[in-house]
Order: structure tokens, then C-alpha cells, then sequence
């Protein structure tokens, strides 16, 4: 009898998820669409107050994170958020 492979539940870049038995590299959520590192200190605050868990995704890479829509978090990624916001397109005023 032999062991099935661990797998890990991954978002493509077209937000449907995938098996892949490799895990993913970076961390993100749902509703918010910010993806960072897996061990981010943000996620982590945000995971110890509970109700994040449910919406936690996980993705193989950077590009794949961006494909899918998803922006980098200030916290843990700051330079990539940095530039992610320089390249944002203001709203217009309302008025």
C-alpha cells in the first residue's frame, strides 16, 4: 500500500484553485485580494483574532498573486507595495 502525496490547495492566476503537490510560496485573502509572505506579520495578528482562516488562499508565486488580481500587503511587502500603489490610477474626485 503506498502513502499519497501531500497535496496544497493553490489559486491559479484565473482564481480557480488547483491540487499541486507543491505548497504554495506566498499567502493571501479572499476578500481583501492582498497576497504577502507566509510568515507576515500582518496575516498573523490577523489570523490570531480569528475570522481570516476561512479566507486565507495560497499561491505558487508572485506572478500568479498578480494574475489573480491581488495586490502586495504593506506590511510584509513593502517595496512591491510601494510600487503596486505609484502605478494606481487615482480616483476621480467626486463632486
Amino acid at each position: 500500500m503506498s502513502a499519497r502525496p501531500k497535496l496544497y490547495r493553490l489559486l491559479g492566476p484565473d482564481r480557480v484553485p488547483t491540487l499541486s503537490p507543491v505548497p504554495g510560496t506566498l499567502g493571501g485573502h479572499r476578500r481583501s485580494r492582498v497576497y504577502g509572505r507566509l510568515d507576515c506579520p500582518g496575516a498573523a495578528r490577523a489570523i490570531a483574532r480569528g475570522g481570516y482562516v476561512a479566507h486565507r488562499v495560497f499561491f505558487a508565486d508572485e506572478e500568479t498573486a498578480v494574475a489573480a488580481g491581488y495586490r502586495p500587503c504593506a506590511v510584509c511587502l513593502r517595496e512591491q507595495y510601494r510600487e503596486w500603489k505609484a502605478t494606481r490610477v487615482a480616483p476621480e474626485p467626486r463632486g
